[in-house]
């Protein structure tokens, strides 16, 4: 359940956009679940119809969600769409350690450092 902090110096809006998608991400939304109606979700938040809209529109262009007209707003079900690009990104980096006939177990040695903040150059 997301809950907005009033008193929080990030806007409602954010705490909203950055619920959501921690719900999408963990799964508590799954692919295809029907959001609530932004005038809906704003009241049960007790914030205003405009700050639903806007966290929705910003989710709608990152493709976490989508609007279906009348029917309403769903989780995209393309299921989540940071993971679709991690694992693109994935693809990418391993035909290029194939390419390069760099050892695959050194290459995920210094990606696992790089992810660390380790400098993958000093081992």
């Amino acid at each position: 359940m997301i809950v907005i902090d009033h008193d929080a110096t990030v806007p409602p809006f954010e705490q909203l956009r950055a619920g959501l998608l921690a719900a999408v991400t963990s799964n508590e939304l799954a692919a295809g679940q029907k959001l609530p109606t932004v005038r809906r979700l704003a009241e049960d938040l007790g914030i205003a119809p405009g700050t639903v809209a806007r966290a929705y529109r910003e989710l709608e262009a990152a493709e976490i969600i989508e609007t279906r007209g009348r029917n309403g707003t769903f989780v995209s079900a393309t299921g989540d769409p940071t993971r679709q690009q991690v694992q693109r990104a994935a693809a990418v980096f391993a035909e290029q350690i194939r390419t390069l006939s760099f050892d695959a177990d050194e290459a995920l040695a210094l990606v696992t450092a790089a992810l660390r903040g380790a400098d993958p150059a000093r081992g």
